[in-house]
């Protein structure tokens, strides 16, 4: 799985354009929600392993804070291949975990088998003393501000942890708003599917790196 920090796919789609292609990709039976989901774990991995070679050398302690959709799903992925690599792996769940959507909440249950999940109230404590720090809250889906409980752990993230986003960081809207300057995940390294969003730019002149993971759509 390719992923790159110098563009990759030189497509840019928006939020709405993205949700449908990846349905149409599933309708026709290409790929499954399953199958995106595992692929995009994969390419957050590898994107981090080639930004931060020293953290492949070394797992060390992560934790991933899991939102309640699609980007939760791909932060459970991420939670049980980073535990297959060596690492102590925390995961948080924003939201109730019996609410997820179907391929989210399969991958959570696959999460449980071999770790645990802890309520959202701990977040802040278990990002404490960390190497790496994954945001898998709400990707491009975001519409809405981030909500006081989510803020208040966005301050917490510690500066001394690699910082990544899945998509894009929450508190930022993928087709180029920033809805919560000062609340937004404070993410190093944001990993993105297919293409990039409207949003990349933006953060990519901010001194974000962005890298684009394919996931065969």
């Amino acid at each position: 799985m390719k992923t790159s920090t110098e563009g990759g796919n030189d497509e840019i789609l928006t939020a709405a354009q993205m949700l449908a292609l990846e349905k149409q990709a599933m309708a026709s039976g290409l790929v499954t929600g399953l199958e995106l989901m595992e692929r995009a774990g994969e390419g957050v991995l590898q994107a981090i392993a080639q930004h931060w070679p020293d953290l492949t050398a070394a797992p060390g302690r992560a934790c991933i804070l899991c939102g309640p959709g699609n980007n939760g799903g791909d932060g459970y992925v991420i939670a049980r291949l980073l535990l297959g690599q060596g690492w102590a792996v925390t995961a948080t769940a924003l939201g109730a975990t019996d609410r997820l959507p179907p391929d989210a909440q399969a991958n959570h249950d696959r999460w449980t088998s071999c770790g645990e999940v802890l309520p959202w109230q701990a977040a802040a404590s278990a990002m404490d003393g960390v190497d790496l720090v994954i945001d898998a809250l709400f990707g491009i889906g975001l519409t809405r501000p981030l909500s006081p409980e989510v803020a208040q752990v966005m301050d917490r993230v510690p500066r001394t942890a690699r910082r990544v986003s899945v998509d894009v960081p929450s508190g930022v809207l993928a087709d180029g708003q920033t809805l919560t300057t000062d609340a937004a995940f404070p993410a190093e390294l944001a990993v993105t599917f297919h293409c990039r969003k409207p949003v990349h730019q933006a953060l990519v002149e901010s001194g974000m790196a962005i890298a684009v993971a394919d996931i065969g759509l």
